[in-house]
C-alpha cells in the first residue's frame, strides 16, 4: 500500500533536518520550523516496522484544526499549511518535558496502578479506581523527553529543581496545559466523545511560551466513545476508543512492549487497513469534517513544491 515514509529536502537557508518518530523537521534560517508528518507509526517509543497510509495527513489536518481554534486560548507556532501533510511555524526553543495531563485511569497511567502504584510523577492516585475511571480531577504527569527509548515520568519539583524548566515557565506551561485540557474536553463532548487524556509540547519565542507540534490527535491523545462510556465501564469492558492504544494492545498480544531484546510484529495489510480506517474515523469524528485522502502518485514531488513555495513566500514577505 502507498504511504509517504519519510522525506529528506533541500531547502534554500536550511539550518538543519531532524528525523522524529513521525515528523521530518527542517530549520529554515532559525526562524522556521517546517514539520512532514509522515506515515510512520510508532509505539511503546519504537518506529513500527510498516507505516500507515494517510495517518500523517489526519495527524496534520486534525492539529491544525485545534491549532487554530486555540490560538486564542494560548498562543502557538503555527503559521500555515502549504500541504496535507505540512506545517510552517515559528521555530520554538522546546522545552524538554512534555506536559501529560489525564482525566481517566487508563494506558500508562492503568499500567502502573495495577501493578499496586498509587503515586505517578508526584501525585497521588485513590484507591479503588478500575480502568477507564474518571480521576476527581484531571492530573498532570509530565515526562522527560527521550532522544531514544522510553520517555521517563517525572514529578513537578524534580523538573524544577533539576532546572529542566524554572518556575515562572513551568507554572506557565501548567497552566496552559490545563486550559487546553478544558477547552478539549468540551469540544470532544459536543461531538460525542470523552477526551481521555493527551500530552502537549511547548517551547519559547523570545520571551513567549508557545504550544509547539501536534495537539488533541490519536498520536497524541486517547478518545472514548460517550454515548457508551457508562454502560460499557459498569459492565467491566473494555472501552471503544478513537486512539493508538488498540495498536498498542494488538503490540502487547503479540509480546511486544519495546523491552530490551524484543522485535516488533509486522503488521499485516489487513491490519494496516483497519488501523488507517481508525485515523479517518477519529478525523471525521473530531472535527466534523469530510476526510479528502490525498493523491499519493507524487507525494514526495508534492510536499517538496509546497514547502519550497511556502518557504519562499514567508523568507520574501
Amino acid at each position: 500500500m502507498e504511504a509517504l515514509v519519510s522525506t529528506h529536502f533541500n531547502f534554500d537557508n536550511q539550518v538543519s533536518f531532524y528525523k522524529g518518530k513521525v515528523r521530518d523537521v527542517y530549520n529554515i534560517d532559525n526562524k522556521y520550523l517546517a514539520m512532514v508528518a509522515c506515515d510512520r507509526i510508532s509505539a511503546f517509543d519504537i518506529v513500527l516496522p510498516k507505516p500507515i497510509p494517510f495517518k500523517g495527513q489526519v495527524l496534520n489536518q486534525i492539529a491544525a484544526h485545534f491549532l487554530t481554534l486555540t490560538k486564542n486560548i494560548v498562543p502557538n507556532w503555527l503559521i500555515n499549511c502549504p500541504d496535507p501533510n505540512v506545517s510552517i511555524g515559528h521555530c520554538c526553543e522546546p522545552f524538554k518535558v512534555e506536559m501529560v495531563i489525564r482525566g481517566y485511569l487508563a494506558g500508562h497511567a492503568w499500567r502502573e496502578y495495577k501493578i499496586g502504584k498509587r503515586v505517578i510523577c508526584g501525585v497521588s492516585m485513590p484507591d479503588g479506581m478500575r480502568e477507564n475511571d474518571p480521576f476527581p480531577e484531571p492530573i498532570l504527569t509530565p515526562t522527560i523527553k527521550a532522544s531514544e527509548g522510553h520517555d521517563e515520568d517525572i514529578s513537578r519539583e524534580d523538573i524544577i529543581a533539576s532546572g529542566l524548566v524554572n518556575e515562572s515557565d513551568y507554572l506557565i506551561l501548567e497552566d496552559y496545559t490545563r486550559k487546553l485540557f478544558a477547552f478539549g474536553s468540551t469540544y470532544a463532548r459536543k461531538q460525542g466523545l470523552i477526551l481521555v487524556d493527551t500530552k502537549y509540547e511547548f517551547g519559547k519565542f523570545g520571551n513567549d511560551v508557545m504550544l509547539m507540534d501536534e495537539i488533541h490527535t490519536p498520536d497524541s491523545s486517547r478518545y472514548f466513545y460517550a454515548d457508551t462510556y457508562e454502560q460499557i465501564q459498569e459492565g467491566n469492558q473494555q472501552q471503544r476508543q478513537l486512539s493508538k492504544e488498540f495498536v498498542r494492545q494488538w503490540l502487547i498480544e503479540n509480546g511486544f512492549q519495546g523491552l530490551e531484546g524484543q522485535i516488533a510484529p509486522v503488521f499485516s495489510d489487513e491490519f494496516i487497513n483497519l488501523v488507517s480506517q481508525r485515523y479517518i474515523e477519529l478525523f471525521e469524528k473530531i472535527t466534523a469534517q469530510k476526510f479528502v485522502p490525498q493523491d499519493y502518485s507524487q507525494a514526495q514531488k508534492r510536499v517538496e513544491e509546497n514547502m519550497h513555495n511556502a518557504l519562499k513566500e514567508l523568507q520574501t514577505a
